[in-house]
């Protein structure tokens, strides 16, 4: 009798009694919530059906409707376009604006001001033509790089980089005078063949500066370097001939640091000035007004936080992208999601800003194509 008066207790759940039909019932209720109705704005999801042929374009455009990072990366397109058609005058006339400022034909004129940042591995990959087609095209109005991201572009003028593996080991390229950048290889003649071109420009400089009284900065010396390499395969032959200054405030953490460091033995008393760029970046925020500024940062560190940082000059950047693989749990600058950005005042509070979680050598060239290249190509292409 007490074993059955156990089994009789409701121990049984799924048990014929009346207590197992009211656990059910607690437990139907708390599975099947009844959901309230969604707004009439919601998108629903769905991907590009196949069914209907191969279609680039079509596959591209229900990235937005795909959810996850596809849907980041439609929204990033999205962003990136809000940055390319804007029009001052989309804008009322704000009081107290200048009678200049105030003329339609001028406000119909006045573009968003766009800043690229991008880490040195992009260069080094075949991002650096994506790169190149935006400079050659005065897509983009103020760069920020860092050492590899100049060097790596003006080697590539001299001689190639290589697919490798990711897989390759370090000891065995080390002995064969192989450097390996992710599965790209870069032979270590390539960075002898710089020096020998290099070595004499800034020897010219340092006459420069002697006798022009020159004062050199980091965007001053890549504008050079640019010039000198006379080929237009180059990013920064098209950023001096176009005029869109290229920042870089840590010129010596790469190669162009190693050759800075001989020649400073060889032939001493160059010096390069980054103070004067850090107030040419900031004004070139500052100016901006009455025109808006938008980010478009392919990684993180120095090329991300320079942007960022001359943007909370103008009280934040009006638009933005971010595009890397860094997490924010452990609080770096480079993991980051717009909206701490946003805590700092580098990125507008009324702003959308956009983060895409991915490599930026898949990302940006899609991006490239959905976004400027129509703007050069028609939207047709």
């Amino acid at each position: 009798m007490m074993k059955r008066d156990r089994e009789d207790n409701g121990s049984n759940p799924g048990g014929d009694g009346a207590s197992g039909a009211q656990d059910i019932g607690v437990t139907a209720q708390a599975v099947l919530v009844e959901s309230e109705p969604m707004d009439p704005s919601a998108v629903e999801v769905g991907g590009y059906d196949f069914e209907e042929g191969i279609g680039l374009q079509a596959v591209l455009d229900s990235m937005l409707r795909t959810g996850f990072q596809a849907t980041s990366f439609g929204q990033a397109v999205e962003e990136v376009r809000r940055m390319i058609r804007w029009r001052l005058s989309d804008e009322e006339v704000a009081p107290g604006e200048s009678p200049e400022h105030a003329d339609p034909e001028f406000r119909a004129q006045v573009k968003c001001k766009i800043f690229l940042g991008y880490t040195s591995n992009l260069i080094s990959s075949g991002v650096r033509e994506t790169i190149k087609f935006l400079v050659k095209h005065k897509l983009v109005d103020c760069i920020v790089t860092t050492a590899g991201g100049v060097e790596e572009d003006l080697i590539k003028c001299l001689a190639p980089t290589y697919l490798g593996d990711f897989s390759l080991k370090g000891s065995e390229l080390r002995s064969k005078g192989l450097n390996r950048i992710g599965n790209l290889i870069v032979p270590n003649n390539n960075y002898c063949k710089f020096e020998d071109w290099i070595m004499p420009i800034f020897d010219k400089m340092l006459e420069e500066q002697k006798e022009n009284k020159i004062n050199w900065t980091p965007s001053k010396m890549i504008a050079r370097l640019g010039k000198e390499t006379n080929s237009t395969d180059s990013v920064y032959y098209w950023a001096w001939k176009n005029s869109i200054p290229v920042y870089c405030p840590a010129l010596t953490d790469g190669s162009i640091g190693d050759m800075l460091y001989f020649h400073s033995y060889k032939n001493p008393g160059l010096v390069v000035d980054i103070v004067e760029d850090i107030r040419s970046i900031n004004m070139q925020a500052v100016k901006a007004h009455p025109r808006k500024t938008g980010m478009i940062i392919l990684g993180g560190g120095v090329c991300k936080h320079h942007i960022c940082n001359a943007n909370l000059m103008r009280n934040g950047a009006d638009y933005a992208v971010f595009v890397n693989t860094a997490q924010e749990f452990d609080g770096s600058d480079s993991g980051a999601r717009p909206d701490e950005a946003k805590s700092w005042g580098k990125i507008r509070m009324n702003a959308q800003p956009v983060k895409v979680y991915g490599d930026a050598t898949l990302i940006f060239p899609l991006l490239v194509a959905q976004t400027f290249a129509k703007e050069v190509h028609g939207s047709k292409q």
